[in-house]
C-alpha cells in the first residue's frame, strides 16, 4: 500500500515561492498519475495540478503559469513549485493518487504579509 507524505508548507509573503514535496513509501508511484489538490477554509477541495505517469501535466486555470508540478521517480517523489503566491493560495495542499484512492495528510500553505 502506497503512503504519501507532504512537506514544505509554511508561511510566505505575497509574491514569494514555496516548493511542496510529496514523498511516497510502500510502493513505487511511477506507474501512476499523481495530483495536487488544495482546500481553503470554508471551501471545497479543488484540483491544482496533475502529472501523468508519462510526465504530461495539467493545471487549474488559477495556477497556470505560476505553479509547476514535476516528479522524480528515482526518489519516489512529486513536487509542486509555487511561485508568485497570492493570499488566495492559502490552503491545505494534498497530494493524491486517485487511481488508488490514496491521500497524504496535507501541508498548510499560508500566504500573508
Amino acid at each position: 500500500q502506497v503512503q504519501l507524505v507532504e512537506s514544505g508548507g509554511g508561511l510566505v509573503q505575497p509574491g514569494g515561492s514555496l516548493r511542496l514535496s510529496c514523498a511516497a513509501s510502500g510502493s513505487s508511484v511511477s506507474p501512476y498519475a499523481v495530483a495536487w489538490y488544495r482546500q481553503a477554509p470554508g471551501k471545497q477541495r479543488e484540483l491544482v495540478a496533475n502529472i501523468g505517469n508519462g510526465g504530461i501535466t495539467t493545471y487549474a486555470d488559477f495556477v497556470r503559469g505560476r505553479f509547476t508540478i514535476s516528479r522524480d521517480n528515482a526518489k519516489n517523489t512529486v513536487y509542486l513549485q509555487m511561485n508568485s503566491l497570492k493570499p488566495e493560495d492559502t490552503a491545505v495542499y494534498y497530494c493524491s493518487i486517485q487511481y488508488l484512492g490514496v491521500w497524504g495528510q496535507g501541508a498548510l500553505v499560508t500566504v500573508s504579509s
